[in-house]
C-alpha cells in the first residue's frame, strides 16, 4: 500500500468529508504536510494519530462531533451468535469470515456492501491498534443501528501490520449507521481503552465458549472504570 495518502484517502478512511480533512490539516489538528499546494499525509503518522484518539490519549475534541458522553452497553449491539472463534492466519480470511457473521445481524441490510467495505477500509489502512487487537469498522447507509461481531483467534494473524508488530488475536468488528458518528467513535474508544487491561485480554483469549466471551464483554463496563 502507498505510504503517502491524499485528502480523499484520509476522508474515506475516517468516514468524514474531504472538507473536514482539509480543515483539520489547515488548523494543524491532523498530521499533514504540503507538497507544493497539495496536502499529503503519511500513513504511519495518521495511524498513530487515530490510535491516540481511540485510546483516549488526546484532549482534542475536534475528532468527534461534540463532547456528549453515551454510556456503552455491549449487550445492546452484541449477541452470543456474533462471537466467533477463528483459525485463520491472514487478515483477509479472518475479516471475511467475521464480516459475513456481522452481516447476519438484522441491523445490516446489505451483506455484500458490508463485507466489501470492511475489506476495502482495512486495505486502505490497517485497523490493528496494537496489543494484539484490531477494530475493523465502517459506517454505512445500509446499516440501521450500531452492531458488532467479535473474533477470538486461536492462531496469530500475521499480516495486519500493527505498529507494535504484535500479531492480532482479538478482533472487534463494528458497523454503524451514517448518522451515528459520535456513538461510533465512543464505541471504538470504549473497546480500545478497556482492552489495555491485560487481565481482560487473557480472559477473552482463554475463553472456551462463545457465551463465555459474551458474558465477559457485557460485564466489563463497571469493573474496568476503576481498573483502567
Amino acid at each position: 500500500m502507498n505510504d503517502i495518502l491524499t485528502i480523499e484517502d484520509v476522508a474515506q478512511y475516517l468516514r468524514v468529508s474531504e472538507h473536514t480533512v482539509y480543515d483539520w490539516a489547515q488548523k494543524g489538528v491532523i498530521p499533514a504536510g504540503k507538497i507544493g499546494t497539495v496536502w499529503r499525509f503519511k500513513r504511519e503518522e495518521l495511524e498513530k494519530w487515530v490510535n491516540a484518539r481511540l485510546s483516549g490519549n488526546s484532549g482534542n475534541v475536534e475528532f468527534s462531533e461534540n463532547n456528549r458522553k453515551t454510556d456503552i452497553h455491549v449487550e445492546t449491539f452484541l449477541s452470543p451468535d456474533r462471537v466467533l472463534f477463528l483459525n485463520h492466519s491472514t487478515r483477509q480470511d479472518a475479516l471475511s469470515v467475521l464480516a459475513e457473521n456481522l452481516a447476519t445481524a438484522p441491523q445490516v441490510k446489505n451483506r455484500r456492501e458490508l463485507v466489501e467495505q470492511i475489506l476495502k477500509r482495512d486495505a486502505l489502512m490497517s485497523t490493528a491498534i496494537g496489543r494484539s487487537i484490531a477494530i475493523p469498522h465502517v459506517r454505512l447507509a445500509s446499516v440501521t443501528d450500531l452492531v458488532a461481531s467479535v473474533g477470538i483467534s486461536r492462531v496469530d494473524i500475521i499480516d495486519f501490520q500493527p505498529l507494535d508488530d504484535e500479531p492480532v488475536r482479538l478482533l472487534f468488528m463494528i458497523a454503524a449507521a451514517r448518522n451515528q458518528h459520535v456513538y461510533y467513535l465512543q464505541t471504538l474508544s470504549f473497546f480500545s481503552t478497556h482492552l489495555k487491561n491485560q487481565g481482560l485480554k487473557n480472559s477473552l483469549l482463554n475463553a472456551q465458549t462463545e457465551r463465555e466471551v459474551w458474558n465477559i464483554l457485557i460485564n466489563i463496563e463497571e469493573p474496568l472504570k476503576t481498573k483502567v
